[in-house]
């Protein structure tokens, strides 16, 4: 542990020297701008182009195969809800205590009893607060601030949408997470879509497309822990950090950056164990935190309620924000960064639920859909609310403190300065909370830390199945992961975003490929679960 930690305070000495020259965002921004350019023209290749609107195939695949999953599985983000409420709650685990075992072979048949009753690592309680943990974050408060300066209202009505459907897909790929796990002699667990994919395809007869699209998920998965589920949000607490304490130098970035590498260092050294004992009390806190204040702003203003939700159904198809692109526009918007926020459809999530202590696969999905409700549902609605009642500038009678579309790229003027991101939310709070610039600053750092800790354990997961399971690969990875803390928290918003979204959606074409084998599966063992728990009640 002590050499583990003297590593991390050697890695900060050079960066702290590096950090002392002037442009370092620009150096950094020059450098990812041909790789983020790149992989997003890739990534999100269009089908279709005009000169207002671009329709990436990607988003295209997400909001379609979410839409299939929820009607194929007859709706489990409604019918079933009560239920994954009630296994979190704890209120069937007598089931996993019962004999037998809940990864059964397809045709039914137990694989391993006596393993299978040991297996997992966290409760149900904790694989969810790790899982949320990774996706309640800096899309929630930044995120959503960036979807409304580009999109308007409107994108808050297709964000919930997104989040809606996505629960869905959530449910099937953690499912596939928790059945086709690995676990070790040790009782370590192994899991996500680099696992299902490669095993499940095997099953199906397309042993080399599994390895294949594997392979290709966990390098995306690296990516996706260094940009979106790192750097992005490192570099949104460094923004609220650097203006509470009035900072302008870029290599204050740097250092804030550091600091952060550290703390998050610290956390992660100790793996899946020691991030879910901290995300089960951070999350809560953090999330039960920035809901209260966003009620209390909701109830100071609760006349201007109706007319917020009136503007966002009115914009979601009529929009009037400059630049949109209209109807399709808004709607992209609204999708993209609902897909950025809870990560639906990415596979990032099954790799913390995989570790779960249970015997039925299914349970663990049921768990796994309240988190785009949780996220996107009601965090990103609350705090898109927040802004909207903000910029009515007291009532909705039209006029407005920013314009919607901004400069095109995320920003907006208000009182002739430019803000964007988490600094949208930060002005929207202020306006109604004294020292809530202290608070959001908490709650943004809070978030991204979460966020930070939770993605470790999933690029490490992705690195271990490329690398092996070994110390040395073990120590490579997490160094890299906290170089990038420092990385995102030096550079610009824009280039940083750019890549992670990039990272985030890459995920999604091999993930894809082994939910649309796998859904049978899926539907097997929720049948199993579900009879399983009419038999404790009958």
């Amino acid at each position: 542990m002590k050499k583990k930690f003297l590593s991390l305070l050697l890695l900060a000495a050079p960066l702290l020297t590096f950090a002392q020259e002037k442009g370092l965002d620009q150096k950094i921004d020059e450098a990812f701008k041909p790789i983020s350019d790149f992989f997003s023209s890739l990534i999100f290749f269009p089908i279709y182009k005009s000169e207002s609107v671009e329709i990436p195939f990607v988003l295209l695949l997400l909001v379609a195969s979410a839409a299939f999953f929820t009607i194929y599985f007859k709706f489990p983000n409604i019918f079933h809800f009560k239920t994954a409420i009630n296994v979190v709650r704890g209120k069937y685990d007598e089931l996993d205590e019962s004999h037998g075992s809940g990864n059964s072979d397809l045709d039914g048949d137990i694989r391993d009893t006596n393993k299978e009753v040991q297996e997992g690592e966290v409760t149900h309680f904790q694989a969810l607060a790790t899982a949320v943990s990774g996706t309640v974050g800096n899309g929630n408060i930044a995120g959503v601030a960036l979807a409304i300066a580009l999109g308007g209202p409107g994108a808050t009505f297709w964000m919930v949408v997104c989040g809606f459907l996505g629960m869905s897909t959530k449910f099937v790929e953690c499912t596939l997470g928790v059945q086709y796990r690995d676990v070790g002699d040790d009782g370590t667990v192994y899991g996500g879509p680099m696992y299902y994919i490669s095993k499940g395809l095997k099953e199906r007869g397309f042993e080399m497309l599994g390895k294949i699209a594997a392979v290709i998920f966990a390098v995306f998965c690296i990516g996706g822990s260094f940009g979106g589920g790192n750097a992005a949000q490192s570099n949104q607490a460094t923004v609220v950090l650097k203006e509470l304490l009035g900072l302008e130098s870029t290599a204050a970035g740097a250092i804030i950056g550091v600091i952060l590498a550290i703390l998050v260092g610290v956390i992660i050294i100790g793996g899946i164990k020691r991030i879910a004992s901290v995300t089960e009390k951070v999350v809560p806190f953090m999330a039960g935190l920035y809901v209260l204040a966003c009620l209390y702003i909701l109830g100071v203003n609760f006349s201007l309620i109706d007319d917020a939700f009136s503007l966002i159904f009115r914009e979601a198809f009529n929009p009037t924000a400059i630049g949109v692109g209209g109807f399709i526009g808004v709607l992209l918007v609204g999708f993209k960064r609902a897909a950025f926020s809870n990560e639906a459809g990415a596979g990032s999530a099954s790799i913390a639920h995989s570790a779960v202590k249970t015997k039925y696969s299914a349970s663990e999905g049921l768990v796994a859909l309240l988190e785009p409700f949780i996220d996107t549902v009601v965090i990103c609605t609350m705090t898109a609310l927040v802004i909207i009642i903000f910029n009515f500038g007291g009532d909705a009678s039209g006029a407005t403190i920013f314009q919607y579309g901004g400069d095109g790229a995320g920003a907006v003027m208000i009182d002739g300065v430019a803000y964007e991101g988490a600094g949208i939310t930060s002005k929207a709070f202020a306006a109604y909370i004294p020292f809530s610039n202290v608070f959001l600053t908490i709650a943004v750092v809070l978030f991204a830390v979460s966020t930070m800790i939770s993605w470790s354990y999933y690029g490490l997961q992705s690195w271990k199945y490329l690398f092996g399971r070994g110390k040395k690969a073990d120590i490579t990875y997490k160094l890299l992961f906290l170089l990038f803390v420092v990385i995102g928290a030096a550079a610009s918003m824009k280039s940083i975003w750019d890549f992670s979204d990039a990272m985030i959606f890459a995920m999604v074409f091999p993930n894809m490929v082994g939910l649309y084998f796998l859904f049978p599966v899926v539907k097997k063992q929720l049948k199993r679960y579900t009879d399983a728990i009419k038999t404790t009640k009958a």
